[in-house]
């Protein structure tokens, strides 16, 4: 088993060879060790994920529950785990530094500081604040027994603020304060990617959410991409064949989903590999 000092070991080294890699999202000890088993060399927790299984409409969650999912996660399998820690529930940027602390306590060796506020009237931090909660993270990081590697998410994209200049300029700012992996969710096209990963110089993450599914990694890594993550699509894949099967029960009295499962046996197998 490695340790956390190892897993953060190779983390790092994930973000610094040639090309890019896949850190797909599981949302419990079991998306987790499947995951491992099929061979990805890191998982990230995805707080929507997270919401859906525990049911929440609104798709918040707590710190606490964020902390103890990450724990789960990383003790399900070998692999370094990067946590989705929102905007670290907290605005002050010293209480936002707090849960870098609390994510590496439960195993982890990165996670994401975001510049939304939560508030849909106000959604993105003022710039000023922004940095300074970031140099905040970086410092938690940096204080730690166990290298942690930080992600600065610029937000303007996801709440209607289509400023790309805004964004990138509070990307490079990040990256002066200390920030490891640079990351702009809502990017739309590989030459968006292209545009983003040119403007920094520390590995750049980009999620697929918004992206068109026929987006290679390939391509991604021609645009200069390090990190491909897909935050809670596969919560929503699962859900969809999920209720898709609840559906043909219910309206056709149908249990033709049933070819679709996965033996019992592989996924025994796979749990155990993971």
């Amino acid at each position: 088993m490695p340790s956390q000092a190892d897993k953060a070991s190779t983390f790092r080294a994930l973000h610094e060879r040639p090309g890019a890699f896949v850190i797909p999202n599981p949302w419990d000890a079991g998306t987790a060790k499947l995951l491992a088993a099929i061979g990805f060399e890191a998982l990230a927790t995805t707080s929507l994920g997270l919401a859906n299984m525990l049911g929440r409409a609104d798709s918040k969650v707590s710190r606490a529950e964020v902390i103890a999912n990450c724990r789960a996660i990383a003790e399900a399998t070998d692999l370094p785990v990067n946590v989705d820690l929102e905007n670290c529930f907290a605005h002050e940027p010293a209480a936002a530094a707090e849960a870098i602390r609390l994510a590496s306590e439960a195993g982890a060796v990165g996670g994401s500081i975001e510049d939304s506020t939560g508030d849909p009237k106000n959604p993105i931090y003022d710039f000023d604040l922004a940095v300074a909660r970031v140099r905040a993270a970086v410092e938690a990081a940096r204080a730690l027994p166990v290298p942690f590697m930080l992600t600065a998410r610029a937000e303007n994209l996801l709440h209607g603020r289509n400023d790309k200049g805004d964004t990138i300029r509070r990307l490079q700012a990040y990256e002066a304060a200390g920030a490891d992996v640079l990351y702009a969710p809502g990017l739309r096209n590989v030459a968006e990617v292209r545009e983003f990963v040119g403007a920094v110089k520390r590995p750049f993450n980009v999620v697929t959410g918004w992206l068109d599914p026929d987006v290679t990694v390939a391509q991604l890594a021609e645009a200069g991409a390090k990190r491909i993550s897909v935050g809670g699509a596969l919560s929503r894949l699962a859900l969809a064949a999920f209720v898709d099967a609840g559906r043909a029960m219910k309206e056709q009295g149908s249990f033709a989903w049933m070819r679709e499962m996965m033996a019992f046996a592989d996924v025994r197998k796979m749990l155990a590999a993971g």
